[in-house]
């Protein structure tokens, strides 16, 4: 329960406003992702295509599938509690539809085991009929027929989420905690130039001063750096000199690691809380 007490805690500290703008956008995305999980089940041939998929991808292949649905998932849920000049799509969040079906198929039968165990013990040939049944109960209650609130959908998507991150954890694939990775290119990129004003302000990797009227770079936590010396020190990690802030990266588990803590932050938690 600490990583849905984690969301909720972040959730609580948004406006009205944002709040229901992350309602309405995590409501399209699962009716977007329930139509696709019909489809699916609805054509004999596409399931048992994805189901035999599935099957033959390997456990890392599997783990990186749902690594990058947790990430896709995190852009939405964080992009309230991020600067704009921090919020770029991750290259590896674009999935196509043959994988989007692997993984949602995935994940629904995972789901399936953990409500029912017995329903998965049945021959494969019966497993689509099963799913079926299953996807019609949970779609009355996501779309309120039953009479449920209408943010529904948002304790679904936050489940959904903490699944996908124990998952990812246990599969044993999410990096090491803390491990160095580059600043997104995209990120860097986006940097912008500044003028010095005043003078005596020193550059903390180079302990030279930056002289008045000089262009640095500004990094998003504030914090000025001389061109020449901060663009090497992101090619190697995405973190601040100073402040340890964390710029985005294309690397996919380190990606997650950072959402995760901007979740941590604005849920007035440390780490330390989260990992204890």
């Amino acid at each position: 329960m600490e990583e849905e007490t984690t969301i909720m805690a972040a959730i609580s500290t948004l406006r009205p406003s944002q709040l229901s703008d992350l309602n309405f956008s995590i409501l399209s995305l699962s009716f977007h992702h329930r139509r696709r999980l019909c489809h699916l089940l609805s054509s004999p041939c596409l399931f048992f295509l994805t189901l035999h998929r599935l099957h033959t991808l390997t456990l890392p292949q599997k783990t990186l599938l749902i690594a990058r649905h947790l990430l896709f998932s995190l852009h939405y849920l964080t992009r309230h509690f991020q600067p704009p000049s921090t919020r770029f799509p991750n290259p590896f969040t674009a999935i196509n539809h043959r994988d989007l079906d692997t993984v949602l198929l995935l994940l629904f039968l995972c789901e399936a085991y953990h409500d029912n165990p017995e329903a998965l013990e049945r021959p494969h040939a019966e497993w689509r009929q099963v799913l079926t049944s299953i996807c019609s109960n949970t779609t009355l209650k996501i779309t309120g027929i039953t009479g449920i609130f209408d943010g529904a959908a948002l304790i679904p998507y936050i489940e959904m989420v903490t699944r996908c991150k124990r998952l990812v954890g246990i599969m044993g694939c999410g990096g090491k905690e803390g491990k160095e990775v580059a600043a997104s290119p995209a990120a860097v990129v986006a940097l912008p130039a500044v003028e010095v004003r005043g003078g005596g302000v020193e550059c903390v990797i180079c302990k030279e001063e930056m002289r008045e009227g000089r262009d640095v770079c500004k990094l998003p936590c504030q914090h000025l750096f001389h061109w020449m010396c901060i663009l090497p020190w992101l090619k190697k990690r995405n973190t601040c000199p100073c402040c340890r802030f964390q710029l985005p990266t294309d690397d996919i588990f380190g990606e997650i690691q950072r959402l995760w803590r901007v979740l941590v932050k604005a849920g007035g938690k440390s780490l330390d809380d989260e990992r204890s």
